[in-house]
């Protein structure tokens, strides 16, 4: 099943911002707390706050980013 192009955008961002929300809160809560009996779970809380945050901030800057980046390349 194919996903129309005018999905695009949305749908960057949405993968974009899981895998950074996923990476970072996972990185910053071992380096700030280690593996311990509690890690996993304020592991999720991180990136569920993270992925709350990053996925409309990205929705909102791809545009802007893309134009930039065509501007500095063209």
């Amino acid at each position: 099943m194919k996903i129309s192009k005018k999905y695009s955008t949305l749908l960057f961002g949405l993968f974009m911002s899981l895998t950074m929300a996923f990476t970072i809160s996972f990185l910053l809560t071992f380096i700030n707390t280690g593996f311990n009996s509690g890690f996993f779970f304020r592991w999720i809380k991180g990136f569920g706050l993270g992925f709350i945050i990053g996925f409309p901030t990205s929705l909102l800057v791809i545009p802007f980013i893309r134009r930039f980046v065509n501007y500095l390349t063209e």
